[in-house]
């Protein structure tokens, strides 16, 4: 009988303490989830910085080499008659 016992208890043991590391385990996922959640927040805002960056560089690069530069002439040139097609295609679409 006392076997019974010390078994029951030794059960009762292990599954509080297994019931513990069940319950630490799931507020550290729930703070795992909270945080991936706010660095993927932090890391759309640095590629929405990034996109605007690289939009204004651009744009500095036609507008230097509007002004005069030869650094990228050939580009500025592609530029600008992508920017005429795609007005021409406004034009015909509000034409029709």
């Amino acid at each position: 009988m006392s076997n019974t016992l010390e078994a029951i208890h030794l059960l009762e043991v292990k599954l509080k303490n297994m019931l513990s590391n069940y319950e630490f385990l799931k507020k550290e996922n729930e703070i795992l989830l909270q945080n991936t959640s706010d660095l993927q927040v932090q890391l759309q805002k640095k590629q929405q910085v990034l996109d605007k960056q690289q939009e204004q560089y651009n744009l500095l690069k036609v507008a230097k080499t509007i002004e005069g530069s030869n650094d990228n002439t050939r580009d500025t040139k592609l530029k600008i008659n992508a920017l005429i097609r795609e007005i021409d295609k406004c034009i015909v679409q509000l034409n029709d």
